[in-house]
């Protein structure tokens, strides 16, 4: 029998391990689009759980572990496979409702109470996936409790069965088969499984290891500064670029400099510029210091503490639960203040920062349909990533939630402005539907990683377009890259095309573009919207 504290240790050991090896199944996934890769969503997921986990005493019984787990893990839930994790957790606390101890039994109903949960959350389930692999386990879990009622048994063969699933993987999806790698959720699981079942057979909680320090470089520099967000023992953060002089003194001597007024430095430099980030109480002294070195261009002086207390008050407006004043609400998950605004601009209530890279949990996106005065909330996750979590949200909400299939940002507007205040809620659900499915939708971003895909050589920072979602070409110029990709989604009864550029893209190379499309296609209405979107340089919007 498993203990309530053994289930506990194993669940905590499960989260750190995924944690510790989430970059290596990041890796296994074959698309090379930027996005929100598998194994930092299971880790996310997995990690929600960690708070009250830890809080637990010896004494707690199985039933209460399974249900926390449970419970912190749909609210926890992000991206696609963060999802199927959470509902195969959800199966423990089915199988373990009102029980001191676990038999293996219970592990077994435990298994396949998740297997059936996150194959019906999948509207078209495809095998040679993390479903395949927890669905054979659970029947190699099922085949073994004729032979034995030991737990520790019952998870080795778990484990092992789990092991071979996710090696035939490659088998069942072609893709992954070019690719030369296996499933990454798939993988996800097998390192959860293994930690759980080390655990059982008395083995150690596995440690979460402190995450490695990047080098920072001109290009990751955002990223770096992005870190020292919550930190205000100074007030003012204050950022600027140097064009360097000819004769610049050693970039590190700056940096010297910064650290005696202030904290949070990063200087980094390149042949031509330095980029500079510090958190002081004297910007004037640190901008002065810079001119030694160079010319300063855009300078940027934030008081930390006010910004601080705007977004506490933010939130609170934004996320707390609110009566219903109207009939209908909406939410739309985005990213980039022109798309932000623009949503707001068509009539979305509340915005769930997030897309590709960004996944949002299901608490993020239940909180804000909860802070919606409406009785009805129409959702737009506006990314195939994220639908799967909204869906989640729908059975914890307080209102009755309509999770529209909204995958693209085009996708998003377009039924936003299909929306018709006169209309019952069944006919606004299918004129928003058809209206989404009406669009053709093109993005512009980079490779994340090297890659052969879909017949494509992709190297790591070429120029990748998509039509549709799926890969249409690959390029090494931005500019040519959206062009023909314009081109390519534009039919013979196209009438409207709505480019929005993204934060990467300058206002003069955006107009460039602009102008080449209008060259081209001058019967069509063209308009260019700055939607400050972070990782896709353009969404190009065809109907």
């Amino acid at each position: 029998m498993i203990e309530g504290s053994m289930l506990r240790d194993a669940f905590i050991s499960a989260a750190h391990s995924i944690a510790n090896q989430k970059k290596s199944v990041d890796e296994l996934n074959v698309f090379p689009v930027p996005d929100g890769d598998t194994g930092t969503n299971i880790s996310m997921t997995m990690g929600n759980a960690l708070p009250e986990l830890n809080k637990m005493k010896d004494t707690v019984e199985v039933s209460e572990v399974a249900k926390t787990m449970a419970s912190a893990l749909l609210r926890g839930a992000r991206g696609n496979s963060g999802v199927i994790t959470s509902l195969i957790f959800r199966g423990f606390s089915k199988a373990l409702s009102g029980k001191k101890k676990m038999s293996a039994e219970d592990l077994v109903v435990s298994l396949e109470n998740g297997v059936n949960g996150a194959y019906k959350s999948v509207m078209k389930p495809t095998e040679g996936t993390i479903l395949t692999v927890v669905r054979e386990s659970a029947e190699k879990a099922r085949e073994t409790l004729h032979t034995t009622n030991d737990p520790c048994v019952i998870m080795d063969e778990v484990c092992a069965q789990a092991a071979r699933s996710l090696e035939e993987t490659p088998k069942l999806l072609p893709a992954l088969a070019k690719a030369g790698v296996v499933d990454a959720g798939g993988k996800g699981l097998v390192i959860i499984f293994e930690a759980i079942r080390d655990v059982f057979k008395g083995g150690a909680v596995v440690e979460a290891q402190q995450a490695e320090k990047k080098k920072v470089t001109v290009e990751t520099f955002a990223s770096a500064v992005g870190e020292f967000d919550e930190e205000i023992t100074f007030t003012y953060c204050t950022e600027m670029l140097i064009t360097k002089k000819p004769d610049c003194a050693d970039p590190t001597k700056l940096r010297a400099y910064l650290e005696t007024i202030g904290d949070c430095v990063v200087v980094v430099d390149d042949e031509e510029i330095i980029k500079v980030h510090v958190h002081t109480n004297d910007p004037g002294k640190a901008i002065q210091k810079g001119l030694e070195f160079g010319y300063i261009n855009l300078p940027k002086i934030e008081n930390m503490k006010l910004q601080h207390e705007a977004k506490q008050q933010e939130v609170k407006q934004q996320f707390v639960p609110a009566k219903p004043e109207k009939q209908y609400g909406f939410v739309a998950v985005a990213a980039g203040n022109g798309i932000e605004a623009m949503f707001r601009d068509i009539g979305v209530d509340c915005i769930v920062k997030g897309g590709q890279t960004m996944n949002p949990s299901t608490e993020d996106i239940l909180a804000a349909i909860e802070s919606c005065p409406a009785e009805i909330v129409f959702v737009l996750p506006n990314n195939k990533n994220i639908i799967m979590a909204a869906e989640q949200a729908v059975k914890l909400a307080d209102r009755k939630v309509c999770v529209l299939q909204t995958r693209t940002i085009p996708q998003g507007m377009s039924a936003m402005l299909a929306f018709d205040p006169d209309a019952d809620f069944n006919a606004n659900r299918k004129e928003m539907t058809n209206a989404l499915e009406k669009v053709s939708t093109g993005s512009v971003t980079f490779a994340a990683r090297d890659s052969d895909f879909d017949g494509h050589a992709i190297k790591k920072g070429e120029i990748l377009c998509m039509e549709n979602g799926k890969l249409s070409l690959v390029e090494r110029d931005l500019q040519k890259a959206a062009y023909k990709l314009t081109k390519k989604l534009v039919k013979g009864d196209s009438s409207f095309i709505t480019i929005l550029y993204g934060a990467d893209v300058t206002d003069e190379a955006a107009e460039a573009l602009y102008k080449q499309v209008s060259a081209k296609f001058v019967n069509h209405e063209i308009n260019l919207i700055n939607g400050g979107q972070p990782v896709y340089y353009y969404y190009i919007s065809v109907e």
